[in-house]
């Protein structure tokens, strides 16, 4: 099939981009296909490859039609997460075969179908020669099923340097949980991860007095942390909520008090609180067990809210326009690579059905595709008009 044909359909596409077994992190092969794709409708694409010591180099590609301002940013990701159980599977996983009007495989939700709708609903309006007075543009990441690192972020640091401006991200993220028109996310919660461990002296069990059990004080202190609600959410946000994910101490032998006792939790908070007031509330509560012990954090992302604006109005009309139904805007569900773009202009979620994201039998509705597409072509010419 010719680039022309492909750009113009996007299940053919979708399917075309499933068949790159992109694992994270995406190693490029997917990204050169798709500037294959957009280099002959205009845009001026650039590959970029990062690297930091001890991780794995991330694929990234930054494609712009234009020059001027608005300049409207399609963002998401070809890498996709294991297939898990391949042997659970009803088909290869990388087939992208399409049974009873249903589309199967490895990223046809999270995310690739989303990419393939944008890439065609950019022809059709093309094609239709709508005016287009500003830029588009996509930003697509090849990690952000993995940490991160070496993607979106390292993209949005490459930009500023060279004065590059986004105006207006839409991320497309499966956000429907049920069905299309269901939900817009116009922000997330944050996510801050804990790791406390209780250090004691270690000794025989039979002789308690002459060592320290620091299995005890660690329950303590989770005991604190989970004593009450951090919040009771707010207009826009659930409550925030902290989940204990993980407890370790690596004690094999049956006669022995161990010497440390560690734990890892999770919370999801709203924008009642920032990472800095959220940790000093946890520290007070931890301290309130009124034993010894030692905290890290690492904040995999903020919380945020975009307010009513041009694009959430072009996006929710677009999406009552093709669904009949009037979408909730929502912050619900995890993070997503919209934490890092919000910094730079306002950014919105919608894609396709997520019941299936991440699952065996990954799948959406061809219907879906093809009305994606229909949604995208009227918010493009919406924002970069």
């Amino acid at each position: 099939m010719t680039n022309s044909r492909i750009v113009h359909d996007p299940v053919e596409l979708s399917r075309a981009l499933i068949r790159f077994e992109s694992i994270t992190p995406d190693q490029g092969d997917t990204l050169d296909y798709l500037s294959s794709l957009l280099e002959p409708m205009g845009f001026t694409c650039h590959k970029l490859v990062f690297e930091e010591e001890g991780t794995e180099p991330v694929a990234n590609l930054y494609a712009r039609r234009g020059t001027s301002s608005p300049n409207f940013c399609f963002a998401g990701h070809t890498d996709v997460v294991p297939v898990g159980a391949q042997g659970l599977w009803s088909a290869d996983p990388f087939a992208a075969e399409i049974r009873d009007g249903q589309l199967y495989g490895r990223g046809a939700s999270d995310m690739k179908s989303a990419i393939a709708a944008f890439v065609s609903a950019i022809a059709h309006t093309l094609d239709a020669a709508d005016t287009v007075n500003g830029s588009i543009s996509l930003l697509i990441t090849g990690d952000e099923e993995g940490p991160a690192i070496n993607g979106t972020t390292k993209v949005l640091d490459w930009m500023r340097e060279r004065g590059e401006k986004i105006d207006y991200c839409l991320v497309g993220e499966p956000t429907n949980p049920h069905e299309m028109g269901d939900m817009i996310k116009i922000g997330r919660r944050g996510s801050m991860h804990g790791y406390v461990t209780c250090t004691g002296t270690q000794g025989h069990v039979a002789y308690p007095h002459m060592a320290h059990n620091p299995i005890p004080d660690l329950v303590k202190v989770l005991a604190e942390l989970n004593k009450e609600p951090l919040d009771n959410g707010n207009e826009h946000f659930q409550p925030s909520n902290l989940e204990i994910v993980d407890m370790h101490v690596g004690n094999e032998s049956h006669n022995i008090i161990p010497a440390e006792a560690k734990a890892r939790f999770n919370i999801r908070f709203n924008n009642e609180f920032s990472p800095e007031s959220l940790q000093q509330e946890l520290i007070s509560r931890m301290d309130r067990a009124n034993v010894p012990y030692d905290i890290h954090w690492w904040v995999s992302g903020d919380s945020f809210l975009t307010p009513i604006c041009a694009l959430s109005d072009a996006v929710s009309k677009a999406v009552e326009a093709h669904t009949g139904r009037k979408p909730e805007l929502s912050t619900t569900g995890g993070t997503s690579d919209a934490r890092f773009i919000k910094n730079m202009c306002p950014v919105v979620e919608f894609g396709l059905v997520g019941a299936t994201m991440h699952k065996v039998d990954e799948h959406v509705a061809v219907s879906d595709i093809q009305m994606l597409t229909n949604i995208y072509k009227d918010i493009i010419k919406d924002l970069a008009s």
